[in-house]
């Protein structure tokens, strides 16, 4: 699969002489001005390590066969001059579950994969985020990798490609579900990638491989074009990457309104006119008042060593002359709102607004145009001989929703979402009262409450905001903040009232700035066998 991208084929000497580890899309773009090397060289540098580590952290499962070609256009459009996106010739990956035109979307299950067993739905139209990253100029490298359906928080170890492994420390799950994202973007496969988040998906993987990453406001980021899980009501699309300018820069690309997604109408006039990555600031903690975690968001402790990682966070916020609020959501009644499914092996979970997961699925599907061979769940069905919603399927545990089974009746007909409404509502009366009473800029909390769980146990990653911000929409930007004993990373999350990313990318970039606690992984450790 990796010859598809060219490794070997078209490489120079300076490719070869090309260190990709860490580079940034800031330090790329200032090196591609410079002439220090060409997109193609670093395309085809990043096509070498791709080569040699991917077989075993296995984070890209499908390559883009066209991406030597497209690195080609975009030297030849610097060479001519020509006005060039934010992201020219800057080699990215996209999770499995958004479409690129002529290559397979699996969603990680093997009924959807030629390459399993299944049948591949080969879309014949890029997802709008997929188009975006396209019109900037970015180099698609391909498609990373995911558990099946992306129902998992913690792993990809039921993806019909088998488990991908945390670049961190292979040991350790990589956090899901996009879990190929982070490993390639941890593991310098690529510069930045795209993730998407019902329940942690974005969140989870950036915390556990130490990255940098935004769940956006529900509705600022388009998710046409991509599997989904709940999209007309939890779904976000989002960067993964090592810095929060590049965080800022690949946001600028993929935010605002389209016709393609009627809900990102709510993002006009919430989006920054000089865009995110130009707003950040070295000083931008002065003077900020941020709520930490305690019981009143959720009544859930701290292990000891996490503890300990989160006193030292704090500090750095306070050198760098913020002010800090305990709990500020004690006694709000907040935490009092949660309520987890249930569903065993779903570390309470909360999953109100999954029942629109048939409705989704079917508007996913009828998306393809008539030219597709399948335009609806009937159709699937029929086609795969497996029904992803049956009571045998991957996605049964949503069948406890009654409005779920009313919806699967019927999935071109909307279904009753009146839980989950007032649930947002909920949440969001009571996040934005707390947050002015006690004049709050944002919060940071753990973005986990203990480490890492291993890679092949039965436990899921213990988060802190998952599903508050999912069922309140909020967006967060998790940042690297330290590491556990056992070499796994520590990371903090920023939250804020909705469409607040401009503020919470500036206090993360400062925080970043006075911190720097990313280090690059080791690659070439001994990967555990899945049992």
């Amino acid at each position: 699969m990796v010859a598809l991208l060219g490794v070997g084929l078209g490489g120079t000497a300076r490719s070869a002489e090309i260190d990709v580890v860490e580079l940034t899309a800031r330090q790329v773009q200032e090196d591609l001005k410079q002439g220090k090397y060409n997109s193609r060289e670093l395309t085809q540098a990043f096509a070498d390590r791709i080569a040699k580590y991917n077989p075993v952290y296995n984070a890209i499962i499908t390559f883009n066969p066209h991406a030597l070609a497209e690195a080609d256009a975009a030297d030849s459009d610097r060479l001519a001059g020509k006005k060039l996106g934010p992201l020219a010739g800057v080699p990215v990956v996209v999770k499995d579950t958004m479409d690129m035109a002529g290559l397979p979307t699996t969603a990680g299950w093997a009924p959807l994969s030629g390459r399993a067993g299944g049948l591949d739905l080969i879309p014949t139209r890029d997802a709008t985020v997929v188009q975006r990253l396209r019109d900037a100029g970015a180099i698609i490298l391909g498609k990373t990798n995911v558990p099946v359906l992306s129902l998992s928080g913690t792993n990809a170890n039921d993806s019909w490609a088998g488990p991908t492994y945390n670049a961190a420390n292979p040991n350790f799950a990589p956090g899901g579900s996009s879990a190929g994202t982070a490993t390639a973007v941890s593991a310098s496969f690529a510069v930045l990638g795209l993730g998407a988040e019902t329940g942690g998906s974005i969140q989870n993987p950036a915390a556990a491989q130490g990255l940098v990453s935004v769940k956006p406001t529900f509705g600022l980021v388009p998710n046409a074009g991509v599997f989904p899980s709940a999209s007309s009501t939890r779904d976000v699309d989002g960067p993964l990457a090592k810095t929060v300018y590049d965080a800022a820069v690949a946001l600028d690309v993929i935010a605002g309104y389209t016709p393609d997604d009627p809900k990102t109408t709510a993002a006009i006039g919430n989006v920054p006119y000089k865009g995110y990555a130009a707003q950040l600031v070295d000083n931008a903690l002065i003077g900020k008042r941020i709520g930490l975690y305690g019981p009143g968001w959720r009544n859930a402790p701290l292990s000891e060593e996490t503890q300990e990682l989160y006193r030292n966070a704090i500090a750095v916020l306070e050198k760098a002359g913020a002010v800090v609020v305990q709990d500020p959501f004690s006694g709000s009644g907040f935490s009092s709102l949660a309520k987890p499914a249930d569903v065993p092996d779903f570390g309470g979970y909360d999953l109100r607004g999954e029942e629109s997961a048939a409705f989704d699925l079917q508007n996913y599907l009828g998306r393809r145009g008539p030219e597709a061979t399948i335009l609806n769940l009937a159709e699937l069905r029929e086609a795969v001989k497996q029904d992803p919603f049956s009571e045998s399927g991957p996605a049964s545990y949503i069948r406890i929703q009654p409005e779920f089974i009313q919806s699967l009746a019927n999935p071109s007909t909307p279904p009753n979402l009146a839980g989950f409404l007032a649930a947002r509502e909920g949440y969001i009366q009571s996040f934005n009262r707390v947050m002015i009473e006690n004049k709050l800029d944002a919060l940071m909390f753990p973005q986990m409450r203990t480490e890492t769980p291993k890679l092949f146990s039965t436990e899921v990653i213990a988060e802190t905001t998952v599903s508050e911000i999912n069922i309140g929409g909020f967006p967060a930007v998790t940042v690297p903040a330290g590491y556990y004993k056992s070499d796994t990373p520590f990371g903090v999350i920023f939250v804020g009232k909705l469409w607040s990313e401009s503020d919470l990318l500036n206090i993360a970039y400062g925080y970043e700035q006075h911190s720097k606690l990313r280090r690059s992984p080791e690659l070439g450790q001994s990967v555990p066998k899945k049992p």
